[in-house]
C-alpha cells in the first residue's frame, strides 16, 4: 500500500486524509511549524506525524497539498527544493489553472502533477465530497485508488492540467459570491426591520441562500479562506476576458469578517454587525499623507 503525505491537515485536509487511512494507506502529516489545532486534528483522525517536510517527502508515494490558496506556490517551492520520492504531487488547492501550471513547472522531476479540486463539505458525518482530478491518466488513477470505496468520491476530467482548478473556481464564483450577497441582503433588511419577511419570501423559492440565514455566521468564520479563493476566481475570469468586478467586490466584503476566523460560536447578529462595520484603513507610511488628504 502507498504512503500518502498530506500538507496540511486543516478541517478538509484532515478528513480527506482520514479516508485514505481508512482505505489501508499509511498517512503522514508534517508537524514542523504547525499549530496545536492542526496537531489535534491529526491526532483525532489517527494521522502519523513526520517531524519535518523532508522526512515526509522521503517516505510519501503521493503528496497532497491542501492549504490556504495564498500559500500554495510557496509550499510547492519547498517541496521542489527537496524533491519527491514517489513522484506524484496532488495540487488540491482552490487556485487558478495558471497557478496550477506554474506549480507543475516547479516540479519537473515529478512523475506527474495531478490537478485536483474538492467540491463539497469535509467527509465526516455522512457527507461525501467529490474530488475532481485532471492531468495524466495513470497518476490520476493512483490518486483515485487511494480513495476508492471511501466517502471521498473521485472523477477524472481529462488529461489537461488546470481543468479541475477551473471547475472549482467556476463553482466558487457562483456559490461563495451568492453567500456574500445573501448576507448583505439580510444585513440591509435587518437595518429596516424586515429581515424575517425577507427570509419568508426566500423560503417560498427553492434553492435560495436567503432562506438559510444561519449560514451567514458560517460564511463569516470561513471568510479568511474564501476571500483568497475569490481573488483567484476573479483572476481566472479576467484572464478569460470576462467581468471580474462582482467577484472582487465579494472578496473585499469578506475582509470585514477576518477577525472571526474559524469562530464556531459566532451568531448571525454578530456576523451582520461586523458586516456593517467598515474596515479601518491601514496607517500610511511615515511622512506620507493619509488617503483622501
Amino acid at each position: 500500500m502507498e504512503t500518502v503525505g498530506v500538507l496540511h491537515p486543516g478541517s478538509m485536509g484532515a478528513a480527506v486524509a482520514a479516508c485514505a487511512k481508512a482505505n489501508g494507506r499509511r498517512v503522514l502529516w508534517c508537524a514542523e511549524g504547525r499549530s496545536a489545532a492542526s496537531a489535534a486534528r491529526a491526532e483525532k483522525f489517527g494521522l502519523e506525524a513526520a517531524a519535518s517536510l523532508p522526512e515526509l517527502l522521503d517516505q510519501a508515494d503521493i503528496v497532497i497539498s491542501l492549504c490556504p490558496p495564498a500559500a500554495a506556490e510557496d509550499l510547492a517551492r519547498h517541496v521542489a527544493a527537496h524533491g519527491l520520492r514517489g513522484g506524484v504531487f496532488v495540487e488540491a488547492n482552490a487556485i487558478t489553472p495558471e497557478r496550477t501550471k506554474r506549480i507543475a513547472a516547479l516540479l519537473p522531476a515529478a512523475e506527474a502533477v495531478v490537478d485536483a479540486a474538492v467540491v463539497g463539505s469535509p467527509p465526516v458525518g455522512g457527507k461525501s465530497p467529490m474530488l475532481y482530478l485532471s492531468g495524466a491518466a495513470a497518476a490520476a488513477r493512483r490518486v483515485a485508488e487511494v480513495f476508492s470505496g471511501t466517502a471521498v468520491r473521485t472523477h477524472w476530467l481529462g488529461e489537461r492540467l488546470g481543468q479541475a482548478s477551473a471547475l472549482k473556481l467556476s463553482y466558487t464564483s457562483f456559490q461563495k459570491v451568492s453567500r456574500v450577497l445573501a448576507a448583505v441582503s439580510l444585513g440591509v433588511a435587518r437595518e429596516h426591520g424586515v429581515d424575517e419577511e425577507l427570509v419568508a419570501i426566500a423560503s417560498k423559492r427553492s434553492g435560495s441562500y436567503l432562506a438559510e440565514p444561519e449560514y451567514v455566521a458560517k460564511t463569516a468564520a470561513r471568510a479568511w479562506r474564501w476571500g483568497p479563493e475569490l481573488d483567484d476566481a476573479a483572476d481566472m475570469l479576467a484572464a478569460a476576458g470576462l467581468p471580474d468586478d462582482v467577484v472582487r467586490a465579494a472578496a473585499r466584503t469578506l475582509e470585514r469578517w477576518h477577525a472571526s476566523k474559524d469562530d464556531s460560536e459566532l451568531t448571525l447578529g454578530a456576523a451582520l454587525d461586523q458586516l456593517a462595520t467598515p474596515l479601518t484603513p491601514p496607517d500610511p507610511p511615515r511622512g506620507q499623507p493619509a488617503p483622501g488628504r
